[in-house]
């Protein structure tokens, strides 16, 4: 087994403040009409067909252990939060948008978009699969449509594992994750050698080369 300090992931950080959030008529009419239905639909908008014109950057940040801020002020509402994340996009230059069928606006993500809070490994048709849930209510299963990604900390050299929940939207797994999926870390040998990954609907996702993990 990986030791479990190879495989590292956010430091949570909670803000106490207990202000309510600000007024939503200081936010653009588009997310108004946005918040006014929160919680009444759960399917995702169709916003890869909609092209707004940029209309600037919202005082509005996704920090790294998910949570939303608006205006320095966490936003506490679940539904609202949820609703949100549905109309958000990475557009290919990286940047994160909120886009409505009429505004495209800019925010801050210091990490990954989402987390993966919850995980399920189980054996299906003779495949491992690995099942996720994020903090924003998606599940997605490991595979060729929602690969797993692992970036290597600058930091302490260890490694944070990201899985793809939509185009280019991430999920950063939680720390509890991280301890669950290194005991179904397995070794290969490739072209290049034996690599350490975790396997998941018949694709094998690389973690680093067995040498480096002392695998």
């Amino acid at each position: 087994m990986i030791p479990q300090d190879v495989l590292v992931d956010l430091t949570v950080t909670t803000d106490k403040t207990q202000k309510s959030i600000p007024e939503i008529k200081e936010m653009p009419k588009g997310l108004q009409a946005l918040i006014s239905r929160a919680g009444t639909s759960k399917s995702l908008p169709p916003i890869h067909l909609w092209n707004p014109e940029f209309c600037g950057d919202l005082d509005m940040q996704i920090k790294r252990d998910g949570s939303w801020y608006y205006m320095g002020t966490p936003i506490q509402r679940e539904a609202l939060v949820h609703l949100f994340s549905t109309v958000l996009r990475q557009e290919k230059d990286g940047k994160f948008y909120l886009v409505t069928p009429v505004e495209k606006i800019g925010l801050t993500v210091e990490d990954a978009p989402f987390v993966a809070v919850e995980m399920d490994i189980h054996a299906q048709d003779g495949e491992q699969v690995i099942t996720l849930r994020t903090n924003c209510g998606d599940v997605v299963e490991a595979g060729p449509d929602h690969p797993i990604r692992f970036v290597k900390q600058e930091e302490g050299g260890g490694l944070k594992p990201y899985i793809v929940v939509r185009d280019r939207l991430e999920a950063l797994f939680a720390r509890p994750l991280v301890h669950e999926l290194a005991p179904y870390l397995q070794v290969h040998d490739s072209m290049d050698g034996r690599v350490v990954g975790v396997e998941s609907h018949g694709e094998f996702f690389v973690v680093d080369m067995a040498s480096n993990l002392e695998f």
